[in-house]
């Protein structure tokens, strides 16, 4: 008797088994039919991470001008993991390049397939040749409408869109312009700014954190501004060991770098206010500190290169932030430009025009429905941050002394349930309560 039990017991394992690879081997025949219908595209089967069946990056043909044919076309890279046709699907839209390693909690939380999409003009997603009035929010949001319409079909669960911080913006534009594209949106520490010098960046660095920290900090800056001299020997140092080349002078340069380095202490929350070397006396220590905290590589001609669409996106219709230098008056010589002028693409008028993102504003207050916002207390980006009227189904998380790096997982209990069970009602799925 209990010979057989074994036997029918491992016989049905068995026969489980194979019924598993059978719909496995469909999976991916389904799979590959589906990408062969669609016109142009380029395919490379990866191997699939943990807890996936199947994973491909793909190039898909998309229009530079979606409502102009005639203006060509480019290839858009998207990864795709692959867990099962009736799973949720995660639609990541990223604000820059995309990493294909790159799989987001929400796939966790909800067991879900994921869809990542590398942002137009970055990474390997970039027209030729390159025609900047076609990067703007509608043409991207049209990218996005565009890969979920060829999907949607294959995958029947419930979609969500998500993206951190650009990539939450670029989320927030794809709902504006396509509402119904997807069930509910999750946008992480994304602002929605009103102008490219944004004031409430100001307002909130005047307030954010203790004022003994807020002191040290501006003490730190304008020790830096004041011992200049001393100090831009070293800074020419960190030049040459990184191999940095700017498009203006070092001294420029320099005062830029001070002036970030109140903005980047508060946004990644990597330091403490004690590590602040307020009585150091060695440059080359100051130095290292000022670089660890703003990076001296961030205006590189390097780094703007690669981030330049993004640049180009802020100075005309995104917004950015700049500056309050009245606290600095008399030690300011050789920085003319707060705004990030200088990071506009070379013979292009960079005109910012407001009217996008107030559209955007008026629909997240007024219009949008089952959309999540987290964001980080301490995190400057979360000044400009969406400001739900109460008229509609938004939600907006805060995590108390939270950096830009704020996620669900890391929220305290009582937020990290309020974010889970939303999205559970949402998306009408068993949302899994344990971390990834």
């Amino acid at each position: 008797m209990r010979t057989s039990t074994v036997i029918r017991t491992a016989l049905m394992a068995f026969l489980s088994l194979c019924f598993l690879v059978t719909i496995k081997a469909q999976d991916k025949e389904k799979l590959e039919q589906f990408f062969n219908s669609i016109e142009g595209v380029e395919i490379e089967e990866l191997e699939p991470e943990e807890g996936f069946e199947a994973s491909y990056r793909l190039m898909i043909k998309q229009p530079v001008d979606h409502f102009n044919p005639d203006a060509g076309y480019f290839s858009q890279q998207v990864y795709l993991r692959h867990k099962d046709f009736s799973s949720p699907m995660v639609f990541v839209t990223e604000g820059y390049k995309a990493y294909g390693k790159h799989i987001t909690e929400l796939a966790h939380y909800l067991d879900a397939n994921q869809i990542t999409v590398e942002h137009r003009y970055f990474g390997k997603s970039v027209p030729d040749p390159l025609l900047w009035k076609y990067l703007n929010i509608e043409q991207a949001a049209n990218d996005h409408h565009r890969i979920v319409q060829l999907f949607k079909w294959l995958y029947e669960g419930p979609w969500v869109n998500t993206g951190i911080s650009k990539g939450g913006q670029t989320t927030t534009y794809h709902r504006y312009f396509f509402p119904e594209d997807v069930d509910a949106s999750v946008g992480y520490v994304c602002p929605l700014n009103f102008s490219i010098e944004d004031q409430r960046i100001y307002d909130f660095m005047n307030e954010v954190g203790s004022d003994e920290c807020r002191q040290k900090i501006y003490d730190f800056q304008k020790k830096c501004l004041m011992e200049k001299e001393k100090l831009m020997p070293e800074f020419k140092k960190l030049q040459q060991e990184k191999e940095l080349t700017f498009s203006m002078e070092l001294d420029a340069v320099f005062e830029l770098t001070v002036m970030e380095y109140s903005f980047a202490f508060w946004q990644w929350g990597r330091f403490d206010c004690e590590d602040i070397p307020l009585e150091e006396k060695d440059p080359e220590k100051i130095m290292k500190h000022l670089d660890r905290v703003a990076g001296v590589d961030w205006v590189s001609e390097k780094n703007i290169g690669y981030f330049q669409p993004f640049y180009y996106q802020a100075l005309t219709q995104i917004g950015f932030y700049g500056y309050d230098l009245d606290a600095f008056e008399g030690l300011i010589t050789a920085l003319k430009d707060k705004t990030f002028l200088f990071t506009c693409p070379d013979g292009e008028d960079c005109i910012y025009d407001p009217l996008p993102m107030e559209a955007v504003d008026h629909f997240v207050r007024h219009e949008a429905d089952k959309m999540l916002f987290i964001y980080g207390e301490y995190d400057p980006w979360s000044a400009p941050s969406v400001q739900p009227s109460g008229d509609n189904d938004i939600v907006k998380i805060v995590k108390p002394a939270g950096s830009h790096g704020t996620r669900i997982r890391n929220l305290p209990d009582g937020l990290k349930e309020k974010a889970l069970s939303t999205l559970e009602k949402w998306m009408g799925v068993e949302v899994t309560r344990e971390d990834p």
